[in-house]
């Protein structure tokens, strides 16, 4: 079922995407050689309490952690471990708050030091994609012409579109309707509507699109070994257009 959302519910969407963005900006400093994906949890989670909000990943489902972080060949859902990041590592930070009964959920895919040139356009594809997608997101366009933005993109630039993991509808729950694939045929699906907010998300492989989930039951990784990277933010579909929530 999708749900609509008054103007009133989208402004305190608004807010929680406001400190998921803060977050997440104080995060992309932090990612240098030498810190702990751990220290990045404990970041996160302390700059959420800090503004009164609670994370909205940890204890979701047993998920042990404030922040999903994802490390090169990691596609989503990776663990906040002590693992130390070295220059040359691309890491994904998918994050999101509960604040005043709404979530906001987003992700970047940073750098670690000096990367790869394939690592480099992967990153911006990947992020130039999203915005692909949020151009459609209004009213004038269906689900899928979300979906199709982000595959038509994408494959022009040799990279391919994660079919295993998809985006979501978002509010008083973490996890709504519709489904948000990042692939498929244009003008299908149900047309968008004003008081609709969508978490739009590609997950974008350097290599094939299969993606296994390894023994801890959460993070996903290429089966390929290629690299991936994941954007996202949330969304609200207005009568004046798309409007980011996840963004300063």
């Amino acid at each position: 079922m999708i749900v609509l959302k008054s103007p009133a519910e989208i402004e305190k969407m608004a807010a929680a995407g406001r400190i998921v963005a803060e977050i997440l900006a104080g995060l992309r400093e932090k990612v240098v050689p030498g810190v702990t994906l751990a220290e990045l949890d404990a970041f996160a989670e302390r700059e959420t309490l800090k503004r009164k909000a609670k994370p909205a990943f940890k204890g979701y489902s047993g998920f042990p952690f404030s922040l999903c972080c994802s490390v090169n060949e990691q596609v989503v859902h990776g663990f906040a471990t002590q693992r130390v990041l070295a220059s040359g590592d691309i890491v994904s930070l998918d994050f999101g708050v509960v604040y005043c009964g709404y979530y906001g959920d987003s992700a970047i895919t940073v750098p670690v030091g000096e990367i790869s040139p394939t690592a480099a356009k992967l990153i911006k594809v990947t992020e130039e994609s999203l915005f692909k997608a949020i151009e459609v997101a209004d009213a004038s366009h269906r689900l899928s012409d979300v979906s199709h933005a982000v595959q038509a993109y994408v494959e022009a630039r040799g990279f391919s579109v994660v079919r295993d993991f998809v985006g979501h509808g978002i509010g008083k729950e973490l996890h709504e309707g519709p489904q948000i694939p990042n692939f498929g045929a244009a003008g299908k699906g149900p047309k968008l509507k004003p008081g609709m907010v969508l978490a739009i998300e590609p997950m974008i492989n350097e290599k094939g699109y299969d993606v296994r989930v390894l023994e801890d039951g959460w993070t996903a990784v290429t089966t390929d070994g290629g690299l991936s990277a994941h954007f996202e933010h949330t969304v609200a579909v207005t009568d004046n257009g798309p409007l980011i929530l996840t963004q300063i």
